[in-house]
């Protein structure tokens, strides 16, 4: 039997739990041993008694969790405090966006885990199932954190994106036409702006094109109309995505002498290093900077800001894996499964995702099932 360990999330404002109490009763009732880090759970509204109650064990600290366990699993990629707990061929399952931190990278090898990658485990309709739901999450967020930071007082223009009769709507460009783009398009059409999604994928547009309102509208993707419409936009929403590998850069510095001072880009994509030339990572204590009279909003776990939902959602994906990885074990269960194999970005020191290689210029293995 498998021990799995929960440990709490140390990365800063982060208040999601890799596991809910019904989890950790799951697996328990398989035989499994739950360790549970004492307060875990508490910012998504799981208290300690809760997993008590199902068979769980309540551990004190970090230590405990990652000195015992087979197999961790988390929500954010493991900080530098963490990274030094991590045990050679121990499974780590989590959220770890390599392509943006070489430092974790050159870590996670250093230290010979096998590390599982929620952002890479695809399925058979070529999507990412365990990405999906904090995509839509991040998507909708992202507009109404943008909204929220185009108010007068927060540094924005003071535009109201869904206006009122008489006076013109906001504008929200949105590029790319992923998950992340089209929850975000959604909820700003709802609102009642006037939406631009820009993608370079002329199926995906078709696609858009037969199910977004009449007040949101399709633009291929290139240099030229970005440029355009940034100059046209209040709201700049980056949502980009090439699947475990860094984000392209579609905003320059330059750019942003186009728009008008006050306007807003939230950078989604900055988890994966952002697809902004001035992009850095904040937090929600501190979510916001201003270059070249621009607002820039740049939450690196955007998610965990409503992180009751995002749990639920999270877990609601994860836990069917976490089942068959407590059942099994990594090896097996990727020889068994090309989906979950594709999850597995470095195996026991070996770099096995190749966009990962490519992005710090280190050696890539592919993995042997």
């Amino acid at each position: 039997m498998t021990i799995v360990g929960i440990p709490t999330e140390v990365k800063k404002d982060e208040y999601r739990v890799g596991m809910r109490p019904v989890g950790a009763e799951i697996l328990v009732r398989n035989g499994h041993t739950v360790l549970i880090q004492s307060g875990a759970g508490a910012g998504s509204g799981y208290d300690d008694s809760r997993y008590d109650a199902v068979g769980a064990k309540i551990v004190d600290s970090q230590e405990d969790v990652w000195g015992s366990a087979d197999l961790i699993v988390k929500v954010k990629e493991p900080q530098p405090a963490e990274v030094s707990l991590i045990r050679d061929g121990q499974t780590v399952f989590t959220y770890f966006h390599f392509a943006a931190d070489k430092d974790l990278t050159i870590g996670c090898l250093e230290r010979g885990c096998i590390s599982v990658a929620y952002e890479t485990l695809t399925d058979d309709h070529g999507h990412l199932p365990l990405l999906t739901p904090m995509s839509e999450i991040a998507g909708k967020l992202s507009v109404q954190e943008g909204a929220k930071y185009l108010e007068r007082p927060q540094g924005g223009r003071g535009i109201l994106l869904g206006g009122v009769p008489g006076v013109e709507v906001g504008k929200v460009l949105v590029l790319g036409g992923g998950v992340v783009g089209t929850c975000a398009a959604s909820v700003a059409a709802g609102m009642g702006a006037d939406v631009v999604i820009m993608d370079i994928n002329i199926d995906r547009m078709r696609e858009l094109g037969e199910f977004m309102p009449a007040n949101c509208k399709t633009i291929y993707s290139d240099p030229e109309a970005i440029r355009d419409h940034l100059a046209w936009a209040d709201l700049v929403i980056g949502a980009v995505l090439i699947p475990g590998a860094k984000a392209p850069n579609l905003i320059t510095r330059e750019n942003l002498s186009l728009m008008d001072a006050g306007s807003v880009i939230v950078d989604v994509a900055i988890d994966q290093g952002g697809c902004v030339e001035t992009a850095k990572v904040t937090t929600h204590t501190d979510p916001i900077y201003n270059v070249d009279g621009v607002v820039h909003y740049c939450v690196g776990n955007m998610p965990g800001a409503v992180a009751r939902t995002s749990t639920q959602a999270l877990t609601n994906a994860t836990m069917p894996w976490v089942i068959k990885l407590a059942a099994t074990n990594a090896d097996a269960l990727a020889k068994r499964d090309h989906h979950f194999a594709n999850a597995i970005n470095t195996n026991r020191g070996t770099l096995t995702n190749q966009p990962v290689a490519e992005a710090h210029g280190l050696e890539f293995e592919p993995l042997a099932v």
